[in-house]
């Protein structure tokens, strides 16, 4: 049995450490610099699976006694992990979440629960085809993308 999806119970100390660990292997791989605020940055986005805004993030760092960061600080540290495969930014809720696949390339998509908020990453192929093939009839190529896609889980429907 794989690793549990975000609607099950489990440790997110884990899904952090996996972060942590994948972070740190293609840092190193690329030469880029895992500093010690980008870590605490991407062990937020982690600490569970609900997407998790810039100013949200501040909030929490300084709670903690890390300091204030600024603004612009933090969000620097989240471009350079969504430019490294680690998180993604969901548009529609300007937040981010952590990657499943990090330092793979892939398109992906996002279950979304409208109620509790987790979010499950996707990068189901047959979904990047279809786009795929419906933008080339129209004379479009697609660079990347990234479908998100609001309903309910299974815990909140099990709820109503």
């Amino acid at each position: 049995m794989g690793a549990p999806t975000a609607y099950e119970k489990h440790d997110h100390r884990r899904c952090i450490k996996d972060a942590l660990q994948a972070a740190r292997q293609i840092c190193k791989a690329s030469g880029a610099r895992l500093t010690s605020l980008r870590e605490q940055v991407l062990m937020k986005v982690w600490q569970s699976h609900k997407p998790l805004g810039a100013y949200a993030i501040l909030e929490q760092l300084a709670a903690e006694g890390q300091g204030h960061p600024a603004p612009p600080t933090v969000y620097r540290a989240l471009d350079f992990l969504q430019e490294h495969g680690l998180v993604h930014r969901l548009s529609s809720l300007n937040a981010y979440i952590g990657c499943d696949l990090p330092g793979e390339p892939h398109d992906s998509q996002f279950l979304i629960c409208r109620h509790c908020q987790t979010t499950v990453e996707m990068a189901a192929e047959p979904v990047s085809q279809a786009l795929t093939s419906c933008a080339a009839a129209r004379g479009f190529t697609i660079h990347q993308s990234s479908v998100e896609i609001v309903g309910s889980c299974p815990n909140c429907q099990a709820a109503v």
